[in-house]
């Protein structure tokens, strides 16, 4: 009986600066991979592998038309990492605050 392997995690998705990328072209528009391998200096393999991750993650969906696949931006899965992110903003926003106030000072 084979165990099910576990999602790729939407962090370690987006770890990866070629997947980034990779979001940052999906965002603009549904394309297929022969496109999507055209931005990159890397093997349509390698493309190939970093959608399974994305497709993985939940951040790009696919589907067939005619004889390609056309992957999409799936944006949900990043909130995710909004609420992760939104947590340090009170930190910077803090962290700022104090430095304002220290070059504004009269010291």
């Amino acid at each position: 009986m084979a165990i099910p392997q576990a999602k790729h995690d939407v962090f370690q998705a987006v770890a990866d600066p070629t997947r980034r990328k990779i979001l940052k072209l999906l965002a603009e528009q549904e394309m297929p991979i022969a496109l999507i391998t055209d931005s990159f200096p890397i093997t349509r393999t390698a493309i190939n592998k970093h959608l399974f991750v994305l497709s993985e993650a939940g951040l790009v969906s696919s589907k067939r038309v005619g004889r390609e696949t056309r992957y999409s931006l799936q944006p949900d899965p990043l909130k995710e990492l909004q609420e992760w992110l939104s947590f340090f903003e009170l930190y910077w926003d803090n962290k700022l605050s104090a430095l304002k106030n220290f070059v504004e000072s009269d010291e």
